[in-house]
């Protein structure tokens, strides 16, 4: 490989977020002035759920979805949330409308459990309310990205099911995507590709994965991904445009013989993908992808929830 790893997720820097105010359990401070605590669950344990909003045209993209998967995920790890939904989304809302942000935004929500008398992953253990903290910041993906396409490596690291850890919590637990991250950027490339326990295509590290073979649009099941939103939107406005999509299991052998390959994520959308393994995709950023983009943005467009 010649060109250093550069994914989805990087993004224009933005002098602007140097002075962004952050909002932790509701108190609004500096970016360099939040903090939580050395016991908060979330940096003992991973012990806690998180969501990342994109802020377009003066609102928020799908919102009422992004907090029905926190508050599923913390009834998941069976957490009092201390917070409603309202008090949730206003904590948001006063965040943004502080920093004065409209556009171009995307914001990290995490929630945990709270802080711990004693280092001791038990919940009993507990002894605040959860632990709040809203990261807006200015971030658009980079053009150069998207048009040379990303390049993907297939890892040993695998999505485990429902019997190890569940991969539809969205947990500040990361630990085997972040493996996965390093053994492809170690290989040169962007982004893992991630298979299921039987060897078959799971998702990537941090973003879901499609491929298109001769019109169709598939994905894989979601037994072993996140439920991502977007990924969900995916598969909507396909089928309302009549394209066909399926959620199957197919192997790399497919993907390697795929006509397009794109990822999904609620920061940068749809992303084509150049070569996985070293194998060139067919097609960059070939016709289905770009339709695909564009009724995804169309969607997002009809789903803002205004900064109010």
């Amino acid at each position: 490989m010649t060109d250093a790893p550069q994914g989805i997720h990087d993004y224009i820097e933005d002098a602007r977020n140097a002075d962004v105010q952050v909002s932790v359990n509701g108190h609004l401070c500096h970016r360099n002035e939040a903090t939580v605590s050395v016991f908060d669950s979330g940096f003992l344990f991973g012990d806690g759920v998180w969501e990342g909003f994109r802020v377009r045209a003066g609102g928020v993209a799908f919102l009422d979805a992004h907090l029905d998967r926190l508050f599923a995920g913390a009834k998941a790890l069976d957490m009092d949330t201390k917070w409603t939904r309202t008090d949730i989304r206003t904590q948001l809302m006063d965040c943004l409308k502080a920093n004065g942000m409209h556009d171009g935004v995307h914001v990290r929500l995490m929630l945990t459990r709270g802080n711990k008398k004693s280092p001791y992953q038990a919940p009993r253990f507990t002894q605040s309310d959860p632990t709040l903290v809203i990261i807006p910041e200015y971030k658009i993906p980079l053009d150069a990205v998207r048009a040379r396409g990303a390049r993907l490596f297939t890892v040993h690291v695998r999505r485990t099911g429902p019997a190890e850890q569940d991969q539809k919590l969205n947990s500040h637990s990361k630990l085997n995507c972040i493996l996965a991250c390093i053994q492809a950027e170690k290989a040169g490339y962007d982004e893992a590709l991630m298979l299921d326990p039987l060897g078959f295509v799971a998702t990537c590290n941090s973003t879901h994965f499609f491929i298109v073979r001769d019109g169709e649009v598939w994905t894989s099941p979601p037994e072993y991904c996140l439920g991502g939103i977007t990924r969900g939107n995916i598969l909507t406005v396909c089928r309302r445009a009549g394209i066909p999509v399926y959620e199957k299991r197919f192997s790399l052998v497919d993907v390697y013989a795929a006509d397009e390959v794109f990822l999904t994520g609620t920061f940068a959308g749809v992303s084509p993908v150049k070569e996985v393994d070293g194998r060139i995709i067919a097609t960059l950023d070939g016709p289905l992808t770009r339709r695909v983009a564009a009724l995804y943005s169309e969607l997002v467009g009809e789903n803002l929830t205004a900064i109010a």
